[in-house]
């Protein structure tokens, strides 16, 4: 049984750039999120109960997150591999930071209220932990 199931597994090509399926998405959000805030105004940092300077890390960070899972994804040069790592998983903390915002100024109930009615801030902070914490050795 296990010879079996051991020749079908290592019969399944791998897809060592199945990162960019997880990538490509948080990337379009985060840079369409944070396009969309442009030009920065204090007027809509005062709309979001927000300090001017919050609202300024938020709206370039969301801009810089996305640029950043984009640049950290393209290894082109091997030189600059770690340097690229390192920008991919600071391109997840910032989207985990901006994400756990965003969770607490919807002041959910409880825990399991966010979990089940909001999955789409759920997989932003996910895919943002997922980055962070894996960087390029995906």
């Amino acid at each position: 049984m296990n010879a079996v199931v051991q020749r079908i597994s290592t019969s399944i090509p791998e897809f060592c750039m199945s990162h960019w399926l997880i990538r490509i998405p948080l990337i379009i959000v985060f840079l369409q999120q944070g396009i969309s805030k442009l030009p920065f105004s204090i007027e809509d940092a005062e709309a979001m109960d927000l300090p001017a300077l919050v609202w300024w890390f938020v709206v370039y960070g969301e801009i810089g997150a996305g640029i950043g899972l984009a640049v950290g994804g393209l290894v082109i040069f091997k030189a600059f591999k770690e340097l690229q790592d390192l920008i991919t998983r600071f391109s997840g903390i910032v989207i985990c930071s901006i994400m756990t915002g965003v969770i607490w100024t919807l002041q959910p109930e409880n825990l399991w209220e966010f979990l089940l009615y909001d999955p789409f801030h759920v997989m932003l902070w996910v895919g943002g932990l997922f980055f962070a914490l894996r960087g390029n050795r995906t």
